[in-house]
């Protein structure tokens, strides 16, 4: 009898939290609920007419009467967003490929490798992420204009294969909770430093390393400014810079427009449920410095 009373007081505390939790992502889930529902709807249901002035605000007036899965097909064939997926996750894929390979290596360098200057370096290297992207947006675009590269998705590829000083500070972290006695076994078998890293510490840091590509493929795929910094050529537009030029072209057409944003939105979605053990797992275990 005296255990129950502390198991149900625990269970009465975690109903709670997730009530508060609930309560508190109503707020975020509104846009994307309003969003989802407005792309099934009808212009009829969107714009009411004049003499339907009494109508107000109400789950039944929030949610559509009859679905209209045709809008989604209708804003497909209306832009080629086949064309913009297909760029967006070329970028993707590229993108998070450097970026983790890159900061992977340079992390390890940093939390494993004794060198003159080790410390310092890495005060400089995390330094450079208080720096606005609009400080170094200019030289980099006169570096990249004056290689003949303007115009391509060459700037947007480039710079992720030298590393992310946020990545670089996550896996640094990482590679210090794991034992040493690691680095030194593979050291007695023969070895070198490469191999330690490829073959001991990257299957090791799996969690951190889908943390850093998830972060990434979401800055790449909601990137925005880059796109529009560097592409001229339509064949070679993404999906947000798409969708954008979908907007200033069919603003009144909102059933679409909806429908395009819905399609936009679903890949984060579905990435984000299917990584979200390995996602917490990741951040979590980059907080001790072993």
């Amino acid at each position: 009898m005296k255990n129950r009373a502390p198991l149900s007081l625990n269970r009465w505390q975690k109903t709670a939290t997730h009530l508060v939790l609930i309560f508190l992502c109503i707020p975020f889930l509104l846009p994307l609920f309003w969003m989802v529902s407005t792309s099934l709807k009808s212009s009829e249901e969107i714009f009411p007419k004049a003499d339907k002035a009494s109508v107000t605000l109400s789950l039944s007036t929030a949610l559509p009467e009859k679905p209209q899965w045709g809008n989604y097909r209708d804003a497909l064939n209306t832009g080629p967003f086949v064309l913009y997926l297909r760029n967006t996750l070329l970028l993707c894929t590229l993108n998070v490929i450097g970026t983790v390979f890159s900061s992977a290596l340079v992390a390890y360098g940093f939390a494993r490798m004794k060198f003159p200057g080790k410390e310092f370096l890495f005060i400089l290297l995390i330094s450079t992420m208080a720096l606005p992207r609009q400080v170094t947006m200019i030289p980099v675009f006169m570096i990249f204009k004056m290689l003949g590269l303007y115009g391509t998705l060459f700037p947007l590829i480039i710079p992720s294969f030298f590393g992310n000083p946020f990545f670089i500070f996550l896996l640094r972290q990482f590679f210090q909770t794991i034992p040493q006695n690691l680095s030194e076994a593979g050291t007695i078998d023969g070895a070198g430093e490469f191999r330690i890293f490829s073959q001991i510490m990257l299957p090791l840091a799996k969690p951190a390393l889908v943390t850093c590509a998830l972060f990434q493929f979401l800055a790449t795929w909601n990137d925005f400014f880059g796109p529009l910094l560097y592409i001229t050529d339509p064949e070679h537009f993404t999906v947000a810079y798409g969708l954008q030029q979908f907007m200033g072209s069919h603003s009144s057409e909102w059933t679409q427009l909806m429908a395009a944003s819905t399609l936009f939105t679903l890949p984060i979605v579905i990435l984000f449920f299917r990584a979200q053990k390995v996602f917490i797992r990741g951040i979590a275990t980059t907080g001790a410095t072993g």
